[in-house]
């Protein structure tokens, strides 16, 4: 039959016996008591929200705990250290019979989660494409200033891909009609809308700056290095790099096309067409930002809805 053996259903009770049979019983090492009580701590700290206490947490809770913390962007290997230490207090708890139910069983494996990659924020990004690139000063550097410019306005502006930005040929810019022809992963073709800012510096860089990279060399690449050669995956990721550094900011290509992402869903985007944009063939994968659309969904509720806010007391 369950029941407590003289612990309170207090959680801070609850944790001083866990981390003693830590000690006790399994023989850990300090630090690694030390990891279980925070762990535990922060778990119980979230169940004081929910009204309830590690001793009568349910299932739902671990789950809503591990959600927050996937929220808040932190990484799959973290949120699964701290699944296992929960694990391990209630296997404990249930082995001491101060539980009847274990709330941790059957949860996935936050190692399998798709943790949303890092993004720059707005300034950050608006620093990043207005900020001149640092480089020896040479006939072709107007030329070549050009080019990365126009480069990494549509890496943000399309929230293009890497292989994407080094593949656009010239006959798959419809500057005309605001948008390029992409060819993603699988060789699929998407369309993708440009913002203003980027086909104006990608036509400038078209009239101006590529005929003088280009010579009198022949390639239908829109960018492209000095004698019309391809631009490899590695000098892309230098000017990407390049120019965050000037902004004061580490950065790649896999930031600015997950920036893209995020402002768009902050903006108002609906997922399936951030997926379209982005060239996701499932849906799953664009759901990574699935938390940013649910804040924003929140907050709009929040300042429109009658309702959303409490009510003043009548005198």
């Amino acid at each position: 039959m369950f029941y407590r053996r003289g612990v309170a259903a207090d959680s801070s009770q609850t944790i001083a016996a866990f981390l003693d049979y830590l000690k006790v019983e399994k023989g850990l090492a300090p630090l690694s008591v030390a990891a279980y009580q925070r762990d535990a701590k922060q778990f119980a700290e979230f169940l004081v929200k929910r009204r309830r206490n590690l001793l009568t947490a349910r299932r739902d809770d671990v789950r809503a705990f591990l959600d927050q913390l996937f929220s808040h962007a932190l990484d799959g290997r973290s949120i699964a250290r701290k699944l296992s230490a929960l694990r391990h207090l209630y296997k404990y708890l249930l082995l001491d019979r101060m539980i009847a139910h274990d709330p941790t069983l059957n949860l996935d494996s936050p190692k399998q989660w798709k943790v949303l990659p890092k993004a720059l924020a707005r300034d950050e990004v608006g620093r990043m494409l207005d900020a001149p690139a640092q480089r020896a000063q040479t006939k072709l550097s107007p030329a070549y200033a050009l080019r990365d410019h126009a480069m990494l306005e549509v890496f943000y502006g399309g929230a293009l891909r890497v292989s994407e930005v080094t593949t656009v040929k010239l006959e798959d810019a419809k500057l005309d009609l605001g948008y390029l022809l992409v060819r993603g992963k699988g060789d699929k073709e998407r369309i993708v809308p440009l913002g203003k800012t980027a086909i104006e510096a990608l036509a400038e860089y078209l009239k101006e700056g590529r005929p003088k990279l280009a010579r009198e060399a022949r390639s239908n690449f829109v960018f492209i290095a000095r004698g019309g050669r391809p631009l490899t995956r590695q000098l892309v990721w230098k000017i990407v790099s390049a120019a965050g550094g000037v902004a004061g900011r580490h950065t790649s290509p896999h930031m600015l096309r997950h920036s893209a992402a995020t402002h768009m869903v902050e903006g108002g985007a609906d997922l399936r067409t951030v997926q379209t944009i982005l060239g996701h063939a499932d849906i799953s994968t664009t759901q990574i930002y699935t938390h940013l659309a649910l804040d924003r969904l929140k907050s709009v509720y929040a300042k429109h809805h009658p309702r959303a806010k409490a009510r003043k007391a009548v005198e």
